[in-house]
């Protein structure tokens, strides 16, 4: 079987390093589905790591991309039922690829009520913000979000807002999103206003940030120390410098809780991200054929863009 994918044989930007290459696929492995993709997006965790950001846990060459939907066409006797079945084949290579192999234990099986350029979306970021709100509840709490037009962002909101917190507020840089997050019951705040910035800072307990930098800068010399600041990316390519009168700062990196969800947990857990995402405003994806990658990537560039670009495999 010959199998397309896109490949990176050395770092630096996904533009220049990625390459389109076909070969022979090897044999299934014991245990193992194989998926023939249908779709996947294109997000900043599928093309930092391209550049080198995790270098000490990346053997090249390597195949990018995190997350997709395809339809399972191989599988051990034990998962046999899922033959047929759309699936999310998670945790095992890497997903920009015709024919994706993963662990059967570790695939998500799609509820037929979600559609395919949904379900495609329904890892990195659903999945990043039910852990970081199981982490850190938000009930009775005033929150704080930076790149909250992001996916990541605008799902936090809205579900920080179920889970009873008084009242989230959205840092954008755009402002094509500003109704979009007004909608969502987020009050929009421009990353521009440094005094909006710090007052609405001052006054919160939660900052989930994504950019880092000057903005993360800005929130935690505001914020009481009795606050909580959680640094989820780093958007903006710049560190920021903690400081002893600081409120305390926390990491989150999704991939660090993986091993604490056993394939059970892993299955329970989506089980409660279906519901949600469904129930959930999201950006719309934007279709774009695997082949034109490029233009994939280019799309993903534009500021301001309220559509998530998701390569489409048929």
């Amino acid at each position: 079987m010959e199998n397309t994918a896109l490949c990176y044989r050395q770092f630096g930007e996904p533009e220049s390093v990625l390459q389109q290459e076909t070969a022979i696929k090897a044999p299934l492995q014991p245990g193992n589905l194989r998926v023939q993709m249908l779709v996947a997006p294109v997000n900043a965790s599928d093309l930092i790591p391209i550049t080198g950001a995790y270098r000490h846990r990346i053997t090249l060459p390597a195949i990018a991309g995190y997350e997709g939907v395809g339809r399972v066409i191989a599988a051990p006797d034990s998962a046999a039922s899922l033959l047929g079945q759309r699936v999310l084949p998670l945790r095992g290579e890497g997903t920009w690829q015709q024919y994706v192999d993963c662990p059967a234990s570790m695939a998500i099986p799609v509820p037929d009520t979600v559609a395919t350029p949904l379900a495609a979306r329904g890892f990195i970021n659903p999945m990043a913000a039910w852990l970081m709100l199981s982490l850190y509840p938000v009930q009775g709490k005033q929150v704080l979000l930076t790149a909250a037009g992001s996916d990541c962002g605008i799902l936090l909101g809205q579900w920080a807002l179920r889970q009873g917190a008084t009242a989230v507020y959205g840092i954008h840089r755009s402002a094509i999103h500003a109704e979009r997050l007004r909608g969502m019951g987020i009050t929009p705040v421009v990353q521009q206003d440094i005094d909006s910035v710090r007052a609405i800072a001052a006054t919160s307990d939660l900052a989930f940030d994504a950019t880092g930098g000057e903005l993360a800068q800005t929130i935690l010399g505001a914020m009481d120390k009795r606050a909580a600041f959680i640094c989820y990316g780093l958007l903006s390519g710049q560190p920021f410098t903690l400081q002893r009168h600081f409120p305390p700062m926390h990491w989150f990196h999704i991939r660090n809780h993986f091993e604490a969800l056993n394939p059970q947990a892993w299955q329970a857990a989506f089980r409660e991200i279906w519901p949600l995402l469904a129930a959930s405003q999201y950006s719309d994806a934007r279709l774009l054929p695997f082949t034109d990658w490029q233009s994939a990537l280019a799309h993903y560039r534009q500021a301001g863009r309220t559509c998530k670009p998701v390569l489409a495999f048929e």
